[in-house]
């Protein structure tokens, strides 16, 4: 009876493991040849991208203009101090000082040259009194000496003819002198008042250096021109302008009062995604700070011509984004997160991207009629592809490629052609669009050697700049 019991539930025990491995084996089998349908409906190609936001207009908060004056030559200034960025000011409130130690020595050398220039006019123009008194000395004399030759001629006129003849020679001889003199004396005047204007006019230059020199220290305390937020102001090479900046003469800006009722997002999208991208293309947007919000905006501006990023060989194109939404709590530097539509269709069919197969860059999928169907694709999102030819509404195919894929036919062959006359009007307008981009990027260059202008901005170095687009 024993025995009987210990077979009978061996037996149950292998019948119950035979059920388990053959559950088993039909999951795997339909986790292997997982289905769906071809489905129909609405479908949006977006590209997703990340930026920061700024403000649409701002007032910039400026160093002196007169830093940019060829008579004092300052070349960098630095910002000695500078309120927190996000500080609200009033008009005329502190806003930053400028370092005054290197303009300080330059209105020592300034004070220096001033008094140089004092002594050296008031030594001209004592030398100009003594000269011009010492030629009037001289030309007195000399009309006295022709007067004596004179009376002399005049008192010879009972002596010989050769001591009247000597007599006139001395007298024909002082006059000339006399009139030479006179001639020296004027051209002297003429030097004289040629130096005289010439220390005067480098005495009033280095008093206007001097002067302006002190007019400009009293301008390094920065000062807010209107009511607002300060924001630091970005460099061309996006760092952001802050304590121990220094202030060239090509860009004055300190810092920046936006204007927050109008906002962008300034993205940049790779070149594999901007040939989607179109002004007035939609966008939803998203803020790093607040996830639970939500706005949309609107592509007001794509640029022309790709920038080089950082440490790589890839190009990105900025793209401005306004954002519709006016919200108190968006603030200028902020991460957003942009789904840009590039493209939306209706009533298409669309299939899981997963689906799609290549071989030899042909696309196809494996229908559950036991075919390998070559397809013709459209737009793509993240998760979706559109599929223009070689599938109905409802035709079911499989996710993953099936186990012996070998025994499914190949049909379709035909929309070959349809996908590789494609393919070549894609590569022709992506021709284009480089061809448009080298030549705008010719014109920018000989316009700055014509110019003699800067180089153009930069990519921002040292920081990552806001994600390229992913599809």
């Amino acid at each position: 009876m024993k025995r009987n019991t210990i077979i009978t539930s061996a037996v149950i025990g292998v019948l119950i493991l035979g059920i388990i491995i053959y559950s088993l084996a039909g999951e795997k089998d339909n986790i292997a040849m997982l289905e769906v349908p071809v489905m129909r409906g609405n479908f949006e190609v977006l590209v997703t991208v990340t930026g920061e936001l700024q403000a649409e207009n701002s007032e910039q908060i400026m160093a002196p203009q007169e830093l940019r004056s060829r008579n004092l030559r300052i070349q960098n200034v630095r910002i000695q101090d500078l309120v927190p960025e996000g500080t609200v000011v009033e008009a005329g409130e502190y806003v930053a000082l400028l370092d005054r130690s290197e303009s300080d020595n330059a209105l020592k050398d300034m004070e220096d040259a001033l008094e140089r220039a004092e002594a050296q006019y008031t030594r001209t123009q004592l030398d100009t009194t003594i000269t011009l008194s010492n030629l009037r000395d001289e030309l007195i004399n000399l009309e006295y000496n022709v007067e004596e030759r004179r009376l002399t001629l005049e008192q010879s006129k009972f002596e010989p003819p050769a001591t009247i003849r000597q007599a006139e020679i001395s007298l024909d001889r002082a006059e000339r002198a006399l009139i030479q003199a006179r001639q020296n004396y004027q051209l002297r005047i003429q030097q004289s008042v040629e130096s005289m204007n010439e220390a005067a006019l480098d005495l009033a230059q280095q008093r206007r250096r001097y002067q302006e020199m002190v007019d400009v220290l009293d301008k390094f305390t920065i000062r807010a021109p209107k009511s607002g937020m300060v924001i630091y102001h970005r460099e061309w090479n996006g760092q952001r302008r802050t304590v121990g900046s220094t202030i060239s003469p090509w860009d004055l800006t300190v810092a920046t009062l936006p204007d927050l009722s109008s906002m962008l997002t300034r993205t940049y999208v790779n070149e594999i995604d901007v040939s989607k991208i179109r002004s007035g293309q939609q966008v939803r947007i998203g803020v790093d700070a607040f996830p639970e919000r939500r706005y949309t905006g609107r592509i007001m501006q794509v640029a022309n011509v790709g920038e080089q990023m950082p440490n790589t060989d890839a190009k990105v194109f900025e793209v401005l984004v306004r954002v519709n939404e006016h919200d108190p709590i968006l603030r200028p530097g902020m991460t957003t997160s942009n789904v840009i539509v590039t493209q939306t269709f209706d009533d298409v069919l669309y299939v899981p991207l997963e689906a799609i197969n290549l071989a030899d860059s042909i696309p196809y999928v494996y229908k559950r009629n036991n075919t390998r169907q070559i397809v013709v694709l459209g737009g793509a999102n993240d998760n979706f592809v559109v599929v223009e030819q070689g599938l109905e509404e409802n035709d079911r195919i499989f996710l993953t490629v099936p186990e012996d894929p070998g025994r499914f036919r190949l049909t379709g062959q035909e929309l070959i052609a349809v996908i590789e006359e494609k393919k070549e009007q894609e590569r022709a307008e992506e021709a284009s669009r480089r061809a448009e981009e080298d030549r705008i990027q010719r014109e920018r260059e000989e316009r700055m050697r014509q110019g003699g202008a800067p180089g153009g901005r930069q990519m921002p170095g040292g920081q990552q700049m806001p994600g390229a687009g992913n599809r």
